[in-house]
């Protein structure tokens, strides 16, 4: 699957991964794309980041074609695409530096050159007004400004399991038209149908989970059906 394929549907769903090996890795990988989901993120709260690459090389070989994307958790977004091999489809930062008004910092547009010249295809979700980063006052001015920037901005509500208000989502909706955009926290089947039709894409953990580091085959299911109507 090319990165960009995943915007064939309406709203997907991305199944985020808490990688701790490469076994865990391949058997929850499985588990999200067997069970409906239209791809994967890893993400490295207990392992460094090596062993992060690690693990997508073997979820890499197992499932070749998925759409399989990275996220470092102690590493910015410049350090973050140095470090991300070619073949990944997405890399997810929390915070995409991006200011609501002016002139944009200069590691935004150094990451933005980096990304140019590497010429890698993974699509980069970038968080805008984002958990546990900088306060934002105006999320729809924040998202205008992260257009040039950012292939997929991604929103989220103000801490893990907490889903934005969709008074939030639609605002940044309507200030990017049709530039895509995601939430990563605190979607579940019970309020998935109230950003349908505002979001690209859907970045699921704790409520398709049964513990940390293990998908629930039965609670992505309930999501997908709910996502699918």
């Amino acid at each position: 699957m090319r990165p960009k394929d995943i915007f064939r549907k309406q709203t997907s769903l991305l199944a985020v991964i808490h990688a701790e090996s490469a076994d865990q890795v391949i058997r929850n990988t499985d588990v999200a794309l067997s069970g409906g989901a239209d791809g994967v993120f890893l993400i490295n709260h207990a392992i460094s980041d090596a062993a992060l690459v690690s693990c997508y090389h073997a979820a890499r070989s197992r499932f070749e074609g998925a759409w399989i994307g990275l996220s470092f958790m102690r590493l910015g977004a410049t350090e973050s695409v140095r470090l991300a091999p070619a073949s990944a489809s997405g890399l997810w930062v929390s915070d995409a530096g991006i200011e609501e008004q002016g002139p944009q910092p200069e590691d935004v547009h150094r990451l933005s050159g980096l990304r140019a010249e590497s010429g890698r295809d993974g699509l980069y979700f970038g968080g805008v007004a984002f958990k546990h980063q900088r306060p934002v006052k105006d999320p729809a001015a924040a998202a205008r400004a992260a257009v040039p920037f950012v292939d997929v901005i991604t929103t989220s509500g103000s801490a893990t399991g907490s889903a934005p208000s969709a008074e939030k989502v639609a605002s940044m909706r309507g200030a990017i038209g049709g530039h895509p955009l995601a939430i990563a926290s605190g979607v579940s089947p019970d309020n998935v149908q109230e950003y349908l039709h505002l979001v690209d894409c859907i970045l699921a953990s704790s409520s398709i989970s049964d513990s940390e580091a293990e998908l629930s085959p039965k609670r992505l299911a309930r999501l997908v059906r709910a996502i699918e109507g």
